[in-house]
């Protein structure tokens, strides 16, 4: 593990940042041109690569990704103090605000033994913020991918009490769910099956919720699972000298549970 940095060093470090930032926005015809509509995909870009990097476990391109990141924020500050809208520090303040008000049980009277009050209190103070949250689920933004968007909905739901009281019950749900879909689907019924398939997808969502588990995070796994024995596939028929769509199912299955076997239950 490399050597902790002191608070000195860190302070040095963002200051340099600053610095390089202003230097590049004078100075480079490519970082002067930008604004925040065209930073914003490479900034979504960035999210994703960090994303990546974080479900990897992978600490060397975590700590670059956060750099990337780190950067977007730094350049939408500095284009923000241009048109004289706010500058780094009023982010940094304005953060630093926010925190100390939703953390009343550090910074106030408040009392939270545990993870799950802390996140009951953090809904109550948000509500109660200047510009804060209006309802519930106001505070979820609608360009979240729907996965997420249904998994913070429920846990918002959860905090005001709205949820199972107890969680073995969400199976009946599923299950109601499901066979509901099925009726749509051997209907044919496509607007009501779509509409089936969402509630199913919800109520899955919901299960893997109150058991704790991150569903977008357990689909990921599983994507990165398929890739990785589709890809063993489509090579072993490579060495085969042939092409897989001029294979059979059997023959590729065949060589999906070897794949199995060689790569092992997690890959």
């Amino acid at each position: 593990m490399e050597k902790q940095h002191t608070r000195e060093e860190k302070m040095e470090a963002f200051g340099r940042l600053l610095d390089v930032m202003d230097n590049l926005r004078e100075k480079c015809p490519w970082d002067r041109k930008q604004t925040y509509e065209s930073l914003r995909p490479n900034t979504i870009e960035e999210t994703f690569e960090l994303c990546d990097a974080l479900i990897r476990h992978d600490d060397t391109n975590i700590c670059k990704e956060l750099g990337d990141v780190l950067l977007h924020v730094v350049f939408y500050a500095k284009i923000g103090s241009e048109e004289g809208s706010f500058d780094i520090a009023d982010v940094c303040n304005q953060l630093c605000d926010k925190l100390i008000f939703r953390h009343p049980h550090v910074y106030g009277d408040e009392v939270a033994k545990n993870a799950g009050e802390v996140s009951k209190l953090w809904e109550k103070v948000k509500q109660k913020e200047k510009d804060g949250n209006k309802t519930v689920l106001s505070g979820v933004p609608d360009a979240l991918p729907s996965l997420i968007k249904a998994y913070r909905i429920q846990d918002k739901a959860r905090n005001v009490g709205f949820d199972w009281d107890k969680r073995e019950d969400v199976w009946d749900k599923v299950k109601e769910e499901m066979e509901e879909l099925r009726v749509e689907l051997e209907r044919e019924d496509k607007e009501k099956s779509t509409n089936e398939l969402g509630d199913f997808l919800f109520s899955l969502i919901n299960a893997a919720r109150l058991y704790h588990l991150n569903p977008d995070n357990a689909l990921e796994r599983t994507n990165r699972k398929f890739i990785a024995r589709f890809n063993y596939v489509e090579q072993k028929a490579k060495e085969q000298g042939r092409e897989l769509k001029d294979m059979t199912l059997g023959e590729m299955d065949a060589l999906w549970n070897e794949a199995k076997h060689v790569l092992g239950k997690k890959n």
